[in-house]
């Protein structure tokens, strides 16, 4: 059973950093798809960033690109640093994952399997 167990949510001001971690066990492939979601009050839970830790591809979506990166320390640990934080940015933050790679509708939340607990980030 795939496990992902976030850390690094937090509260910081309008402008500030924070850096989400993303800690991946019990994959049956040695390369797969992880992500970052979120969501806030009200609102879908919206793609933030993907990653394929085969080859280190990456996708963003629009209001990250600029801002944020995604990357992995490892083919199981992925991180997404934030930086320019705005107030929109305020949610909880989930990651994702599915065994192998995402061809298409990268960022769509029923392409991925396996989901953390979430982290707050509140500006």
């Amino acid at each position: 059973q795939v496990q992902l167990v976030e850390s690094g949510g937090g509260s910081v001001q309008a402008g500030g950093s924070l850096r989400l971690s993303c800690a991946a066990s019990g994959f049956t492939y040695s390369s797969n798809t992880m992500g970052w979601f979120r969501q806030a009050p009200g609102k879908e839970r919206e793609g933030v960033a993907v990653i394929y830790t085969g080859d280190g591809t990456t996708y963003y979506a629009v209001s990250a690109k600029g801002r944020f990166t995604i990357a992995q320390t490892n083919a199981k640990t992925v991180y997404l640093q934030m930086n320019s934080l705005k107030p929109e940015d305020t949610a909880m933050y989930y990651c994702a994952a599915r065994s192998g790679r995402v061809d298409w509708n990268l960022l769509s939340q029923y392409q991925y399997t396996y989901w953390g607990q979430g982290t707050q980030v509140t500006l």
